[in-house]
């Protein structure tokens, strides 16, 4: 009989701690993957998807001529397992960090070589390792989360930026294939 009491009294204490966690809110910017493989490369772009939310984007909440993380949170990484060249610049196989510098007609695209940032706070020029500029174009729907997608198309793929009423893309060519 004592331990039928000392079960019921665990099994009782336990549960009770599990409603006291309360429970689970959805994260405002939650992480994201993006991958696609072209031939032998594999590519991955992990990122913070934060929301609109009624707020003027870019411009507003993200200042215009300013680097952005490109996301929320930790800055953007991007992973290529092959050499790719993006804007006729060969790029080596390895992780950058992914940051921007939005304007009102352009984007500048910046690989940067430190990574594990958490916003563009500690971003360092010195350390950029490739640097270009895309015309930004208006998408015909409002992308309420910021995305990134990677489309292939043959042998390179398409990285889109989409949120707001804003897309920026830039073509991945794989190198080693």
């Amino acid at each position: 009989m004592k331990r039928i009491f000392t079960l019921l009294a665990l099994i009782v204490g336990f549960s009770g701690t599990t409603l006291a966690q309360g429970t689970l809110e959805p994260k405002s910017s939650p992480l994201d993957i993006s991958t696609t493989t072209v031939g032998d490369t594999y590519i991955k772009v992990v990122y913070s998807r934060p929301h609109k939310k009624g707020r003027d984007i870019f411009g507003g909440l993200v200042p215009f001529n300013k680097v952005w993380r490109t996301g929320a949170n930790a800055a953007t990484e991007i992973t290529f397992t092959g050499d790719v060249e993006i804007n006729g610049e060969e790029i080596e196989a390895g992780t950058y960090s992914l940051y921007t510098i939005p304007s009102e007609d352009s984007w500048t695209v910046i690989l940067n070589s430190d990574l594990g940032q958490w916003g563009a706070y500690r971003y360092n020029e010195d350390n950029d390792v490739l640097r270009f500029e895309v015309e930004t174009q208006e998408t015909e729907v409002t992308w309420e989360p910021f995305t990134i997608v990677l489309e292939t198309e043959g042998r390179k793929s398409n990285l889109k930026m989409m949120w707001d009423t804003t897309m920026v893309s830039f073509k991945i060519t794989p190198t080693n294939d």
